[in-house]
């Protein structure tokens, strides 16, 4: 009898000491992942997210770490719900928010129009307003978070104690029950919410700022000029000389963008480009004649030498 309780008692001490360092273990590789994760990231929020390649990079470092988040959790396990609760409230949604942010930033830039200072303030504030509108869809769960509530932790961020009733997410059912809780995807969606307000408002000074350094140039020009110039071309043609101009580098020395040189043309034809990127785009996309319009010009420059020799 005395054997057996020793023995039972050293298998039951065996097993604590072996689930106490898998515990430390999980919790020093999830703050590891946290860590290296915002190490990577911030080159990414100190570049320009004007630029596509950084957005993107961005999406590709924040869907790496989430990938280590769900690889971490298929191999260990929580010790207690205050753990788990804890990463699912806060720290998954802190790489995820920023999964979401970089990609709807993307759909941003994409369909963001190149014209004028009016026009893009307007484009902006309707991006607004769609997320205001996603605020008041769930008002209450904001209003929990903000206030930093915890009385229905254990139904928001445990996985499998969700009760039906206080889910208004339904994509919820059609996520990884392994890696996911009823509302973490909603906490992210805040969070990312946050970050795109933020950045849209950041991008509103810009245009202030630039609309009166637009409206001092134009008042500067005012009493130079009695005619604008005008382009007679298509804006395609325009913009197939301005990406020629600026790779070739021969504005500035290659240094200004192809945003800088749109926007040039459009103070100085006074028009308006739809959306330059997509332009591109569509020039690329041409099976033949890609350089229609630059080809266009030698023809017609070597013909008036021809003609003039004659």
């Amino acid at each position: 009898m005395i054997k057996s309780a020793l023995t039972l008692a050293f298998l039951i001490a065996l097993r604590t000491n072996q689930l106490a360092p898998n515990l430390k273990q999980m919790i020093n590789s999830i703050d590891k992942i946290l860590s290296n994760y915002k190490s990577e990231i911030l080159v990414i929020e100190k570049s320009s997210l004007s630029e596509f390649k950084n957005v993107e990079m961005g999406i590709t470092i924040s869907r790496k770490y989430i990938k280590q988040l769900r690889v971490l959790l298929r191999e260990m396990k929580f010790e207690n719900d205050e753990d788990e609760i804890n990463f699912f409230k806060h720290q998954k949604p802190y790489i995820y928010s920023r999964v979401k942010f970089y990609a709807k930033l993307y759909q941003f830039l994409l369909h963001r129009p190149q014209g004028s200072v009016a026009r893009q303030r307007k484009f902006i504030d309707e991006e607004i307003d769609k997320l205001q509108l996603d605020y008041t869809k769930n008002l209450d769960f904001v209003k929990y978070i903000r206030e930093e509530s915890t009385y229905l932790d254990k139904y928001y961020f445990l996985r499998g104690k969700d009760e039906v009733k206080l889910i208004t997410d339904t994509s919820y059912y059609l996520t990884d029950d392994e890696f996911s809780t009823s509302h973490d995807n909603m906490v992210a969606k805040i969070s990312a919410y946050d970050l795109l307000i933020n950045h849209y408002q950041h991008l509103l000074s810009e245009l202030h700022f630039r609309r009166k350094k637009i409206r001092a140039l134009n008042n500067s020009l005012k009493n130079r000029r009695e005619k604008s110039l005008r382009w007679t071309a298509t804006k395609t043609d325009l913009i197939e000389l301005i990406y020629s101009l600026q790779i070739s580098g021969a504005i500035e020395e290659g240094r200004l963008s192809i945003k800088q040189l749109a926007e040039a043309c459009e103070e100085l034809f006074e028009m308006q480009f739809d959306n330059v990127y997509r332009t591109y785009l569509e020039i690329k996309g041409r099976k033949n004649d890609r350089t229609k319009f630059l080809d266009k010009l030698k023809t017609c420059l070597i013909l008036k030498i021809e003609k003039d020799e004659e």
